[in-house]
This record gives structure tokens, C-alpha cells and sequence, in this order.
């Protein structure tokens, strides 16, 4: 059977279908290489993003990152080969990108520096929830009206959440429902702001920048391995004591999920509680990690165990762990950097942990078809530890990148206030 054929055969797959262990191999194989394409789209995705709603305010830059993702989610309803599904997982991705420097600028503009981590954290979280809704709610769509269905209620509720953003987003300048003596509170760190427009090449001369690239670039790849894979595990590894598949996976995914948003929840307050210790940031924030990248160390006994409950457990820790790890991760483009240029930082470090991502997505079928998921989860058990020893020696100490430093290197131009 010629690849292509094949692919389309793929496409055509329903819920009963049995594959052969060689079709099954084949198709994680091109499983991850349609997966790598999406993460191409979605690390250029965050670098244009990032750029473009520095530009145009976070309103608007999100607004059209959700109405993309739409558009690509609905188109995928339609695909009829691998071509075809690779062109909407681009699209997607280019939408998805906004996600995150959107989120992280609305934190900094809306908390003060000693409070972001915490926010950080809550709505890195319900990024979950999203999750945790399709491990429970789209099986029963495929079962009932194939995998196509899935694509098309998700995008058509992406344009539900289009309307709302719309018309409840509002800087605190322009919130009606804000007091004065509650601006006062949000702007409290007297942080100097000015009109600058400061280019990628610029921003990418700040140690600063590169510590915030190296933690995404090293850790992120890991989170979408586990979106990506861990159906699989739990559905084709013989050495558990029982599998999971489409109509059973919802139970034990809800968990992992709920125990992740706890994670980003708990290790985002708890960076922030130590600063209202007294501590430093560069000590809340390290410490903070040093806990988060040890938590997930002993996740690849998951790979050995044939405890189905077991597994769960390390895996539910591990991304628990990396959650957390990530909220005190996008604290660093709202600390080091003034608010005029989060989203953009943000941006260059999301098309570095995208870049990884590409990487281990196209290494990733591989290695589970030839060696299993043992080194896939080793390289997760050490990732975390050598990417923060790696931001320590890069950056010993979170010094911000202060206005006057941009004023010198930048190019100063009338930004959006949106």
C-alpha cells in the first residue's frame, strides 16, 4: 500500500477499526509528523503574534487569534487527505499562537508583578479545564458521529468565546466597573511605561530573554508529549494491568488533568506567597522550579510500572509539576520586561518551546516504535532540572530589563493602548 493511500485509509478510520502492529507503526510515524507541522505553524505563529499584539492591543491581537482557530477547527471537519489535514493543523496552529502572549500581557496588565505568578497560574489552569471537557465530552462525539464532528463543535464554540472576549475585555484604564483607588492597586509598582517599539532582533540581545527561551524551549516539548502520546501509553502498553480506549480514558485523563490545574494553581501561589515573605523574586521563583523540576524526576518508573493506578499517579504529579513550573515560567516576560513588550517576549519564548516541540514530534514515533516509552519518559524526568540549571547560569539573578535600556536600543514609536 503506497503512503498516501494509506494516509487516506487513515482518515477514514472509525472507532472499530483494528490495525495491524505495521499500520499501527506507520501511523504513529505519520501521527507525529503531521503533529510537527502543527508545531511549525504554531512556533512562527508565536513569533508574529507575539510582534502583532504589541502592536494592536490584546483585544484585537486575540480576537483574531480566536476567529483563525475557528476557522482552521471547522475546516478540519472537512479534510479529505494528509495534505488537506496538514494545511488546517497549520491554520490552527497560526490561531492557537495568541493563546499564551495574550494571556500573559492581560496578567501584567491587569495585576501588579507580586501578584502575577498566582494569576499566571489560574488561568494557566484553565487552559485545562478545556482539556479535561474533551477527555470527557468529545469520545462521546466520535462514537456517536465520528471524529469529524469533534472539529466541527469545537470551532463553532471558538466563535462563542470570539463574542464574549469582545465584549468583556477591557484595559483597566477603560473598565467602567474599576475604582480609582483599584487602578491605583494594579499600577502600584510605579513601573515606568512609555510608547516603545523594540524589534525581535533587539529583545533577543537580553540574557532575559534567552533565560524565559531556554525554560520554554525544554520544557514545553514535554506537555505536548503527554497531550500527544499518552492516549497511546495508556492504550498500547502491554506491560499495564489493564488498557485504556476511547470509551474508558475519560476517568483516568480527568484526573491527571484536575491534579495538573492543582499544580499551576499551588505553584503559582506558593511563588507568590514567598515574595510576601520578603523573599527576593529570583529566590521565589527558582525555588519555586527546583520543587516543580524535582516533582517530576520519577516519572519514568510510569514506563515500568504495570500498575495502570500507579501510572496515573507519577503522571498525574509529573504534569502537575510542569504546569506550575510553566506559570512561574511566563512570570519571567511580565517581570523582566515592561508592559509594552510582554506579549512579544512571551512570543519569542513560545516559538522556542515550539521549536522543541517540532523536534521531539518528529523523533517521538520513532523512538516509541523502536525502543518504547521509557527513553521518551527519561528525557521528561530530566528536563526540567538541567533547563533550570541552565537559566541559573544565564541568568543568576532576575534583574528586569528597565525602559532606559530599551530607550537605547529600541525604536520608539506610538503603540496601541487596546
Amino acid at each position: 500500500m503506497t503512503d498516501e493511500l494509506f494516509r487516506k485509509e487513515m482518515l477514514d478510520m472509525t472507532p472499530d477499526s483494528v490495525l495491524t502492529k505495521e499500520a499501527t507503526d506507520r501511523f504513529k510515524i505519520f501521527y507525529g509528523d503531521v503533529d510537527a507541522a502543527f508545531k511549525f505553524a504554531y512556533a512562527i505563529g508565536f513569533l508574529l503574534v507575539g510582534w502583532l499584539i504589541d502592536r494592536i492591543g490584546t483585544k484585537r491581537g486575540f480576537s483574531l487569534g480566536i476567529f483563525v482557530w475557528s476557522i482552521a477547527a471547522v475546516m478540519t471537519t472537512f479534510v479529505g487527505n494528509m495534505t488537506s489535514l496538514r494545511w488546517a493543523r497549520v491554520f490552527l496552529g497560526l490561531g492557537e499562537a495568541a493563546n499564551f502572549p495574550s494571556s500573559v500581557k492581560t496578567v501584567a496588565e491587569w495585576f501588579p508583578r507580586r501578584e502575577r505568578s498566582f494569576a499566571n497560574g489560574l488561568f494557566n489552569a484553565g487552559t485545562n479545564v478545556g482539556i479535561i471537557l474533551t477527555a470527557l465530552l468529545v469520545p462521546h462525539l466520535i462514537l456517536q458521529f465520528g471524529w469529524r464532528s469533534s472539529f466541527l463543535v469545537t470551532g463553532l464554540l471558538g466563535f462563542g468565546l470570539l463574542i464574549f472576549w469582545w465584549f468583556m475585555y477591557h484595559k483597566p484604564e477603560r473598565s467602567p466597573q474599576l475604582s480609582a483607588d483599584e487602578l491605583a492597586y494594579i499600577r502600584s509598582d510605579k513601573e515606568k511605561m512609555a510608547p516603545v517599539n523594540v524589534s525581535w532582533g533587539q529583545l533577543l540581545g537580553y540574557k532575559q530573554t534567552w533565560a524565559f527561551a531556554i525554560g520554554k524551549f525544554m520544557a514545553d516539548p514535554i506537555w505536548w508529549f503527554y497531550m500527544s502520546w499518552l492516549p497511546d501509553f495508556f492504550n498500547s502498553n502491554d506491560a499495564l494491568d489493564q488498557k485504556l480506549d476511547l470509551k474508558t480514558f475519560g476517568v483516568p485523563f480527568l484526573i491527571i488533568y484536575v491534579v495538573s490545574d492543582a499544580g499551576s494553581i499551588f505553584f503559582g501561589w506558593l511563588s507568590t506567597q514567598l515574595m510576601g515573605r520578603g523573599w527576593s523574586a529570583n529566590r521565589a521563583r527558582k525555588t519555586t522550579m527546583l520543587i516543580c523540576a524535582l516533582c517530576v524526576v520519577p516519572i519514568f518508573f510510569a514506563a515500568q510500572t504495570s500498575s495502570l493506578t500507579i501510572a496515573i499517579a507519577l503522571i498525574s504529579l509529573a504534569t502537575a509539576a510542569h504546569q506550575g513550573w510553566a506559570a512561574n515560567m511566563y512570570t519571567f516576560a511580565s517581570d523582566l520586561f515592561p508592559r509594552n513588550v510582554v506579549a512579544s517576549v512571551t512570543g519569542i519564548g513560545g516559538m522556542f518551546g515550539a521549536v522543541g516541540g517540532i523536534l521531539l514530534s518528529l523523533l517521538a514515533g520513532r523512538i516509541i516504535t523502536a525502543f518504547g516509552y521509557l527513553p521518551m519518559f527519561m528525557i521528561a524526568s530530566c528536563a526540567y532540572l538541567l533547563a533550570l540549571v541552565i537559566i541559573h547560569l544565564v541568568l543568576p539573578k532576575l534583574e528586569p530589563v528597565t525602559t532606559e535600556e530599551l530607550e537605547k536600543s529600541g525604536n520608539w514609536s506610538l503603540a496601541s493602548d487596546q
